[in-house]
C-alpha cells in the first residue's frame, strides 16, 4: 500500500492539472446528478415494526380518515382580545379552502369544533329537560290507567255480583221444576251481564295496550336516560380538550393530510402553510407545528463558516504559511462538495432523513482538513530536510498518506457498523457519512499531492526557505529528551481519569428522545406553536396520543356509546390522563379511535410512562385490545429501539478497536487502554451533553431553552464517529512511541519522544475538528445542535486528556511490559507498516542522517526509520 500512495503522489505532484481537473468534473457530474435525481429529504424518524407503526398500519387499514398525518396551526388575536365573529368567519374559511389543495384530507375549523362541542353539551342539557318532562307524562298516565283499571275492577266485581244472583235464581228455578232458559227474564239479565262483561274485556284489552306503551316508554325513557348519562360522562372525560382558548385569543385550528406523517412531503406541506400565511384576516397572527414546518436544516450556514475560519487560523499558527495553511481547506470543501451531492443525488430514490447529509458535511469538512493535514505536515518537514519536491510529495504519500488511509478505514468500518444496528435510517447515516469520509481520504491522497506539486517550495514560508537554503535549520538531538517523573505521570494518570469521570456522572440519568417544538429556536414558528398551546391549553395538548381499541365484534348503535364510556373511563382512570375522548370508529363499529390528552408534555417521562401503561393494559374486559399511536408514541418508540440498540454497537465498536489496535501495534497492553481510553472519553461526552441538553447547565451559553432527554440517535452516532477519531489519534501518537522503542530507545524515554512527534499535528487537528463540529451547535436544527456539540467535546476529551495526558502517562507505568505480545501472537499475526517505514528504506531521499527533533517538536526524517 506505501509504495502504491507513493507513486500516486509523484504522479498526482507532476500531473497536477490533470488531477484537479479529473475533481472537480466529478464535483460538477454530483451537482449535476443532485439536480437531475435528487429528491425529498424527510424530517421525520421512523423505524418500520414499532408499535406505533403496527396501530398506525390498523388505522389506515380500518378508519383511513385518521392515520393520515395532521398539523396544527395556532391562530391568537395581536392584541390578545377576543376573535371578533368575522374573524372567525374568515378563518373558517380559509381552512375550508385550505382542503382544495393535493394531499389535504380536511381542513378543521376550531371555532365549528368547538361550538360543536358546546352544543353537545346543551343538548345533553335540553335532553335531560325533555326526559324529565316525558317521565312526567309516563308518570301521569300510569296514574290514569291505575285509575281506569280501579274502576274496571269495581265494575267486573258487580258484574261478578250479579251473575252470583242470577246464578242463585237459575238454581231456584230449576229446583223449582223449571227450565231457566225458558224463564225471560233470566236470559234477558244472563244477555245484559254477558254484553257488560265483553265490554270489560275490551276495556281491559285498552288499559293493558296503554300499560304496555306505558311500560315500553319507560323502558325507552331508561334507555335514553343511560345514553345521557354515558353521553355526559364521555363529555366530562373530554372537558380538558378544547379547540379555542377561555379568554377567547387563542384557537387551534387543524390540518389533516391523506399521507401518513412519516410518508407527507414538504412539497405537500408548504402549500398548506403559504396558504394560511397569505390568507389570514387581519389583526390575527399564525404558527404553525413540527408537523407543518420542521425545516430541512441548511448544510452550509454562516456557523460552519466560522468554524472553517478557526480551522484556517489553526492550520496559520501551525504553518506560518498562507498557501499551506489554505491548501486542506480547498481540499476538504471540494470533498464535502462531491460526497454530499453524490449522496443527496439518491435522495429520490432512497428516503433520507434531513440530518444526513448535514452529518456527511461534517465529518467531510473535518476529516478532510485534518487528513489533508497530516500530509501536508510530513512534506514541509522533509521540505526543511532538503528533500526533492517531488521525492518529499511520494514520500509523505506513502507514510503519512499510508496512515490517512489506515485511520480512514478505521471511520468507514465505525461508520459502516451502523448498519448491524438493523436500523434503517441510523444505517443510511453511516454510509453517507463513510461515503463522505471515503471521498476525503481519496482527496487527501490525490488532491493534496496535486496542489502541493503546484506551490511547490511556498509550502515552507518565506523564513522557513531562507533557512533551507542557509542550512541554518535548528534541530534538538533526541538525547536532550527526558522520560517523564513517574510521580507526575501517576498525578496526570489519576487526575485525567477522575476528570473524565466526574464528567460522565450525568450521563447514569440519560434519557433519550426526539425534540419536539420546545427545543427549536425561540423565534421559530414551530416554538411559538408549541409555547402558545401549552400556556393556552395545557402541556399534554402537545404530546396528544391515540388510542385503538379493537372489540373483534360488531358494536351496535345502541350500545356504542355506553362501549365507548367503559373503555374511555378506564384510561381516563389511569393517572397523567388529562382527557379523553373517542374520535371515530370503522364501519362495523369494532375499532374505536380515541384522543388520549396526557398531564405533561411529549417529551416528559410521565408520558413515556403512560405509553407503556397503555399498552400494559391490553386486553382489557371482554378482550378489547387496545394499540398506542401519535408522534409522541412514535417518538418514544424510535428512542426506546435505538437505545436497545446501543449497547450491541457499543460491544461491536469496543471489539473492533481492541483488534485493530492489536495489528496495527502488536501489543496487548497498549490496545487495551486505548480502547478504554475511548470508553472514558466517550461516556465523559455523554454525561457533558446530557448536563447541557437534559438537566439544562448552561443552557443560555449553548441556546438551550427548553431542556430534554438527548436526541435518542446521538449516542449510537457519536459511538460511530469519536470510535474512528479516538482510532486517528491513537495512531499519530502511539505509533511514534512505537517506533521510537523499536529503534532501540528506553521504552519510557520512547513516550516523550513519540509524544513529540506527534502533539503539534493532533493538537491542530483536534483543534480543527472542535472548530468545525463546534460551529454546528448554534445551527437552528434541533437535531443538528446536540450533534455538534457532542462531537465536539468528544474530540476534546479524547484528544487532550485522553491521547495528549492519560495514554502517555499509562504508557510511562507500564514500561517495556506495553509492547509485550505473546510469541506465539506475534508470529501469526500479518505486519502492519502504517507508518510505512519499509517504504523509507526503499527511498532514502536526502534528508539529514542523524534522528533529531525540529525546532516546532515535530520528528524529522531520521536515519533510525530507514536502518
Amino acid at each position: 500500500m506505501a509504495e502504491l500512495l507513493y507513486k500516486l503522489g509523484r504522479f498526482s505532484a507532476k500531473r497536477a492539472w490533470v488531477v484537479i481537473a479529473s475533481w472537480l468534473i466529478l464535483l460538477g457530474l454530483g451537482v449535476g446528478a443532485f439536480l437531475a435525481f435528487g429528491g425529498t429529504l424527510v424530517s421525520t424518524v421512523n423505524i418500520p415494526g414499532t408499535e406505533t407503526s403496527k396501530v398506525t398500519d390498523k388505522l389506515a387499514e380500518e378508519i383511513p380518515d385518521t392515520s393520515g398525518a395532521t398539523g396544527s396551526i395556532v391562530f391568537q388575536t395581536e392584541d390578545g382580545s377576543e376573535f371578533t365573529q368575522e374573524q372567525r368567519d374568515a378563518l373558517g374559511t380559509l381552512l375550508a379552502d385550505v382542503e382544495e389543495l393535493d394531499g389535504v384530507e380536511q381542513g378543521i375549523d376550531p371555532f365549528d369544533t368547538q361550538a360543536q362541542l358546546e352544543d353537545q353539551r346543551t343538548q345533553l342539557e335540553d335532553g335531560r329537560g325533555e326526559l324529565a318532562d316525558a317521565r312526567e307524562q309516563l308518570d301521569s298516565g300510569r296514574e290514569e290507567l291505575e285509575s281506569g283499571q280501579e274502576q274496571l275492577d269495581d265494575a267486573r266485581q258487580q258484574l261478578e255480583d250479579g251473575q252470583s244472583q242470577l246464578d242463585d235464581a237459575k238454581a231456584q228455578a230449576e229446583a223449582a221444576g223449571i227450565d231457566p232458559a225458558m224463564v225471560p227474564e233470566l236470559a234477558a239479565q244472563q244477555e245484559q251481564l254477558d254484553q257488560g262483561l265483553a265490554e270489560l274485556e275490551s276495556q281491559q284489552e285498552q288499559l293493558d295496550q296503554g300499560l304496555k306503551e306505558i311500560e315500553d316508554g319507560e323502558a325507552d325513557y331508561e334507555t335514553g336516560l343511560q345514553q345521557l348519562e354515558d353521553g355526559s360522562a364521555l363529555l366530562d372525560l373530554a372537558s380538558e380538550i378544547r379547540q379555542v382558548s377561555e379568554d377567547g385569543s387563542t384557537a387551534v385550528g387543524s390540518v389533516m393530510f391523506t399521507d401518513s406523517l412519516f410518508d407527507i412531503t414538504p412539497e405537500t406541506k408548504e402549500p398548506v402553510v403559504e396558504m394560511i400565511e397569505n390568507g389570514l384576516p387581519e389583526g390575527v397572527t399564525a404558527e404553525f407545528s413540527n408537523e407543518l414546518t420542521m425545516a430541512i436544516p441548511e448544510i452550509l450556514g454562516p456557523g460552519e463558516a466560522v468554524g472553517v475560519v478557526i480551522a484556517l487560523i489553526a492550520l496559520l499558527v501551525l504553518m506560518r504559511a498562507i498557501l499551506p495553511a489554505v491548501v486542506p481547506i480547498l481540499s476538504a470543501i471540494v470533498g464535502v462538495g462531491i460526497g454530499t451531492t453524490a449522496a443527496l443525488a439518491l435522495s429520490g430514490t432512497i428516503e433520507m432523513m434531513s440530518v444526513t447529509p448535514v452529518l456527511g458535511v461534517m465529518l467531510g469538512l473535518a476529516v478532510g482538513i485534518d487528513y489533508s493535514l497530516f500530509i501536508i505536515n510530513r512534506h514541509r518537514k522533509q521540505l526543511k530536510d532538503g528533500y526533492d519536491l517531488h521525492e518529499s510529495i511520494g514520500l509523505a504519500n506513502g507514510t503519512s498518506g499510508n496512515a490517512v488511509v489506515f485511520a480512514g478505514a478505521t471511520v468507514l468500518v465505525a461508520l459502516l457498523a451502523l448498519n448491524v444496528s438493523g436500523i434503517g435510517f441510523l444505517g443510511l447515516m453511516g454510509n453517507v457519512g463513510a461515503l463522505c469520509v471515503a471521498v476525503a481520504v481519496l482527496i487527501a491522497i490525490t488532491l493534496t499531492p496535486a496542489i502541493m506539486g503546484l506551490i511547490g517550495i511556498r509550502a515552507l514560508s518565506r523564513k522557513e526557505r531562507r533557512a533551507v537554503e542557509a542550512g541554518t535549520i535548528e534541530r534538538v538531538s533526541s538525547a536532550s529528551v527526558k522520560p517523564m517523573r513517574t510521580g507526575r505521570a501517576v498525578l496526570t494518570g489519576v487526575l485525567s481519569v477522575i476528570l473524565l469521570l466526574v464528567i460522565a456522572i450525568p450521563a447514569l440519568s440519560m434519557r433519550l428522545g426526539m425534540p419536539t417544538g420546545a427545543a427549536e429556536p425561540a423565534d421559530s414558528t414551530q416554538y411559538k406553536a408549541y409555547t402558545a398551546i401549552d400556556e393556552n391549553f395545557g402541556a399534554g395538548m402537545n404530546g396528544t396520543l391515540l388510542v385503538v381499541a379493537d372489540t373483534h365484534e360488531a358494536v351496535s348503535d345502541d350500545d356504542l356509546v355506553s362501549q365507548q364510556l367503559e373503555i374511555a373511563q378506564q384510561l381516563g382512570d389511569l393517572d397523567d390522563v388529562r382527557a379523553v375522548a373517542p374520535i371515530a370508529t370503522n364501519d362495523d363499529q369494532s375499532v374505536i379511535a380515541f384522543q388520549v390528552i396526557p398531564e405533561e408534555g411529549p417529551s416528559a417521562e410521565s408520558t413515556e410512562q403512560l405509553v407503556h401503561t397503555l399498552r400494559d393494559m391490553s386486553p382489557l374486559d371482554g378482550d378489547i385490545e387496545i394499540g398506542v399511536a401519535g408522534t409522541a408514541s412514535g417518538n418514544i418508540d424510535v428512542s426506546e429501539k435505538l437505545a436497545d440498540a446501543l449497547p450491541g454497537y457499543l460491544a461491536l465498536v469496543v471489539g473492533l478497536s481492541f483488534v485493530i489496535m492489536v495489528f496495527v501495534f502488536r501489543s496487548l497492553l497498549v490496545p487495551l487502554t486505548a480502547t478504554i481510553g475511548f470508553i472514558l472519553s466517550l461516556f465523559a461526552s455523554f454525561g457533558a451533553i446530557t448536563a447541557i441538553y437534559q438537566w439544562g447547565w448552561l443552557a443560555d451559553l449553548f441556546g438551550v431553552h427548553a431542556p430534554g432527554p438527548v436526541l435518542s440517535f446521538l449516542p449510537t452516532i457519536l459511538i460511530g464517529i469519536l470510535f474512528g477519531l479516538a482510532m486517528d489519534y491513537q495512531l499519530f501518537v502511539a505509533s511514534g512511541m512505537r517506533e521510537a522503542y523499536a529503534h532501540g530507545n528506553d521504552a519510557r524515554k520512547s513516550v516523550q519522544l513519540g509524544l513529540r512527534n506527534g502533539r503539534a499535528v493532533v493538537i491542530t487537528a483536534a483543534i480543527i475538528m472542535i472548530s468545525v463540529f463546534g460551529a454546528f451547535i448554534f445551527s437552528d436544527a434541533s437535531m443538528i445542535k446536540p450533534m455538534g456539540f457532542g462531537l465536539a467535546v468528544g474530540v476534546l476529551f479524547d484528544a487532550f486528556v485522553v491521547r495528549l495526558l492519560l495514554i502517555p502517562a499509562v504508557m510511562h507505568l507500564l514500561g517495556k511490559s506495553a509492547w509485550w505480545i505473546p510469541k506465539w501472537l506475534d508470529r501469526i499475526l500479518p505486519n502492519v507498516d502504517v507508518e510505512g517505514a519499509k517504504l523509507e528504506l526503499r527511498h532514502p531521499g536526502t534528508g539529514p542522517v542523524e534522528t533529531v527533533d525540529s525546532e516546532d517538536g515535530e520528528k524529522a526524517d531520521t536515519a533510525d526509520a530507514k536502518s
